[in-house]
């Protein structure tokens, strides 16, 4: 017997999907406000604590090396135990590391610390992006992904405002409010309720006694070799904002109050932009939307080090905000299309960990390029997008653009068997459903 998808992508949501996008754009808000609270004066509170420069970059760098090292186990522990437990504790250490840093600590302490958060953020992070993957129907889940994304970017425009408000004099109330902004997170977190058809599969699992079996080994499909592409692009880019953004207003002569409204322009247009993007996703072809997005971020950053006004910086940036905000969600229903629900959390943690890497790499290289010429790591940034975005479009030019309901996975005999559109063609006239033609892109499986 075959099951599909919803008949019809007009098909209305369903209330306990809208719950659940709501509930977990409150705690995403809420998680990123205390967490980029913090971010502005810590450097400086780590050379007040007599640290160097170098440790300072070493404290920033823990948080993306936390992300790299235990994004993918994290998705592997949200597929088994669920996702709702991974988002709350991830919520809770973040807490418990910031409070950490109201004790005497040496400013070696601080790498630790802040990995620790990084672990915590991370851990959040994939858990929730898992939980709308699982839950939310392919032909919404682009408007479900930009509500997260949107929350997200709301709550990084705020809390670094409010950290450089206070300053650093006073970084114990910003540990302190951001422990305690994330466990306040945790109460809207904790009254959400996993829905889905793997949720179904762990519970049987655990009846059993099965609990410590084996999951089910990842497929992989086109669509997600793509987005993990581009998503390495995206962090790329990143990075290299992260470091030289900053260091390239101020060689151009700008106030202190012009770098940080460049930051806070930035998110208000992606925050507007982010629902009707993920209109977009849902109805035109997702790839255009990846590729345009993404190709319109690396013209500007070959762009920006070769302009000499700072105002005109600033609203280029405000204007690269909407490309990423039509690709972003996007790129999140490409990257889970035709997967199966009780491997989501695995592919958001491949997902994650080649985002984050290439970050911490473009961030790394990034200081030192601006040092030999301010052109350079904005360039080369701009040429590897270049070349990962025609990768991307090579990948992807048999993947469907276009959501249809038919895209989401299709359960054979009690067994997932696979995307079902353009990529995947069951014969429905067969009891077993079996395949008339081959998965493409289904060239391998991850444990």
């Amino acid at each position: 017997m075959i099951r599909r998808g919803p008949a019809s992508p007009l098909a209305p949501q369903s209330d306990a999907s809208v719950r659940l996008i709501r509930t977990l754009a409150l705690t995403v808000f809420l998680e990123w406000l205390g967490a980029t609270s913090i971010v502005p004066m810590l450097p400086v509170y780590i050379r007040h604590l007599g640290g160097t420069d170098l440790l300072a970059g070493l404290v920033m760098a823990s948080f993306f090396v936390a992300g790299v090292l235990f994004q993918y186990p994290l998705g592997r522990v949200a597929d088994r135990v669920g996702r709702k437990p991974v988002l709350l504790a991830g919520l809770v250490i973040y807490a418990l590391a910031s409070f950490a840093f109201l004790a005497p600590i040496v400013p070696a302490m601080a790498i630790l610390l802040r990995g620790m958060q990084g672990l915590g953020a991370g851990a959040s992070a994939i858990a929730a992006l898992a939980m709308v993957s699982g839950a939310v129907d392919i032909e919404r889940r682009g408007r479900a992904f930009a509500s997260i994304y949107g929350a997200q970017i709301s709550g990084m425009a705020v809390g670094p405002l409010i950290g450089a408000i206070i300053g650093v004099h006073l970084m114990w109330v910003m540990f302190l409010g951001s422990g305690v902004v994330a466990l306040i997170a945790c109460i809207p977190a904790a009254r959400l309720v996993e829905t889905g058809h793997d949720v179904d599969q762990r519970m049987a699992r655990n009846r059993s006694g099965a609990a410590r079996a084996k999951l089910a080994r990842v497929r992989w499909t086109r669509s997600m070799s793509g987005a993990m592409v581009a998503g390495a692009a995206l962090g790329l880019t990143t990075g290299v904002y992260d470091i030289c953004w900053t260091l390239l207003l101020v060689s151009r002569g700008a106030a202190g109050w012009q770098i940080g409204i460049s930051w806070t322009l930035f998110s208000v247009p992606f925050v507007v932009a982010a629902r009707p993007s993920g209109w977009l996703a849902d109805h035109m072809d997702r790839r255009l939307l990846v590729l345009g997005g993404l190709g319109l971020a690396m013209a500007f950053c070959a762009t920006y080090p070769f302009i000499s006004v700072v105002p005109v910086l600033i609203v280029l940036g405000a204007t690269e905000a909407l490309g990423f905000a039509a690709a972003l969600p996007a790129l999140q229903s490409l990257l889970t299309q035709g997967s199966d629900p009780s491997e989501v959390g695995r592919i958001q943690g491949m997902f994650g960990t080649t985002q984050t890497a290439c970050t911490a790499l473009a961030a790394g290289a990034a200081g030192a390029a601006f040092a030999a010429a301010r052109w350079l790591p904005f360039v080369t940034a701009a040429a590897i997008t270049f070349v990962a975005l025609v990768t991307a479009a090579m990948i992807w030019r048999n993947v469907a653009g276009h959501v249809h309901p038919e895209l989401q996975f299709v359960e054979v005999d009690g067994a997932v068997d696979g995307a079902v559109g353009p990529d995947l063609h069951v014969d429905a006239s067969s009891d077993r459903g079996a395949r008339t033609q081959p998965a493409v892109g289904v060239s391998s499986e991850v444990q």
